[in-house]
């Protein structure tokens, strides 16, 4: 088998898996394959988690995790699983718009597969999400310190009684640089000492 088939069989094995066939049709079940037909707000609403109330991701909980004992799970592990189920009702809601013409049971399919199929990978994608929104948030907080850091320089520098503590303070710079060269000025200027020649032992 060629690189070029082996190639070909993945793709349509991963098509299987972002697709459902319902009436002759085929349905995209992974959101982001409908990218070409959104408008810039519907993308930041995909893609972003905490687009969807709290109330509505808890009592949506069972519909896509009915197998889990959600007071078991520790608090990451019920953020990013909560961020899922939030992309299951955007997923569900982005294909309903896409495809007005499914039916409540041909929907109820769709969302099975979903469920089985989406899982890990939109987890995956919650996950990656939220390491990504967390380095931004590291990146604004350092930059904010810093820039507060500068703000208060400048505005302690720009103070009168800064400039009349400062003043004395270059004068004594100036002064005991002066002094200091001066000193070593004179130090190098003296002739030095020439021993007699007996005591160098020189004839």
């Amino acid at each position: 088998m060629t690189a070029a088939q082996q190639q070909d069989q993945q793709l349509q094995r991963r098509l299987q898996q972002d697709s459902i066939q319902l009436a002759g049709k085929t349905i995209y079940i992974n959101p982001f394959l409908y990218w070409r037909r959104f408008d810039s707000n519907t993308d930041r609403w995909l893609r972003e988690p905490g687009q969807l109330g709290e109330e509505q991701i808890r009592s949506n909980r069972g519909r896509f995790y009915p197998e889990l004992a959600w007071d078991l799970l520790d608090e990451d592990a019920v953020r990013i699983k909560d961020g899922a189920v939030e992309m299951f009702l955007k997923s569900l809601e982005l294909i309903s718009t896409f495809h007005p013409e499914l039916t409540s049971g041909q929907l109820l399919e769709v969302e099975r597969k979903m469920a089985v199929t989406k899982k890990r990978s939109f987890e995956r994608w919650v996950e990656k999400s939220y390491r990504r929104r967390f380095k931004q948030e590291v990146r604004e907080r350092r930059r904010f310190a810093r820039d507060r850091f500068l703000r208060g320089w400048r505005e302690w520098l720009a103070l009168d009684t800064t400039h009349q503590a400062i003043a004395p303070l270059l004068a004594l710079i100036v002064l005991a640089a002066v002094g200091g060269w001066t000193l070593g000025a004179s130090q190098s200027s003296c002739p030095t000492l020439m021993l007699p020649a007996e005591q160098t032992g020189e004839r």
